[in-house]
């Protein structure tokens, strides 16, 4: 695990490097895919990757998914849920201008929740009951086909919109919809300040890798 970890983030500085020139686009959609593949459960991409998520959720119960540990603040399903509603939000609403897997293909129903928001800013017990009542094998299928998604949206992008900063009305519809909360709003400056290739950065790839190192803190103490 430590070694496939290192090699993902030296294959990060390698796609940051090439979202950052763009000297040749396509080697850098080549690069994403590469590492957003790892991110996700192998049978995603179908590329026959190392999975980070398979590594640390296969064979864990549901049980054991839904568990906070006492000195910790999540459990691997709300980690799971965020990390998927992220992408879900940014890739759709403000890549591709499309709507949100979530809705479209009503997985807030298949989940058993009602929380559409992305989880940042969430009170303690916020979490709490979004992991006692989530129906965690429909979040891990929501999470293959949000993935899924994502690799068709970044395979049609073209050079120049790699380039452009994220459009302000497409930042207005992730309040509209409920993908951000009030109190997380901070996010849609954030988001706002970003070209296409540095939303490729953060949402799809580093921030899920970051938050695959927490879960694997996580299932390191619920044993």
């Amino acid at each position: 695990m430590d070694a496939r970890r290192k090699e993902w983030n030296q294959q990060q500085q390698t796609l940051r490097q090439s979202l950052t020139c763009l000297d040749d686009p396509p080697k850098a959609i080549e690069y994403f895919l590469n590492q957003h593949a790892m991110l996700h459960a192998a049978g995603m991409s179908g590329m026959g990757l190392w999975s980070f998520e398979d590594e640390i959720l296969d064979g864990l119960t549901s049980q054991q998914m839904r568990s906070i540990p006492g000195s910790l603040d999540h459990s691997l399903a709300w980690v799971l849920w965020h990390m998927t509603r992220i992408e879900d939000a940014t890739m759709n609403l403000l890549v591709a201008g499309s709507p949100q897997v979530l809705l479209r293909e009503n997985w807030l129903e298949r989940m058993e929740i009602a929380v559409r928001d992305t989880g940042n800013a969430m009170e303690p017990a916020g979490v709490a009951d979004l992991s006692a009542a989530i129906n965690v094998p429909a979040l891990r299928a929501y999470r293959m086909s949000v993935g899924r998604q994502t690799r068709a949206i970044v395979m049609r992008l073209q050079a120049q919109e790699l380039k452009q900063k994220v459009d302000p009305a497409r930042l207005g519809q992730m309040t509209e919809q409920g993908a951000v909360r009030a109190e997380a709003s901070g996010l849609l400056d954030y988001w706002g300040g970003l070209t296409i290739a540095g939303l490729l950065l953060m949402p799809p790839t580093r921030h899920a890798f970051v938050h695959w190192n927490e879960a694997l803190r996580i299932k390191q103490k619920i044993g």
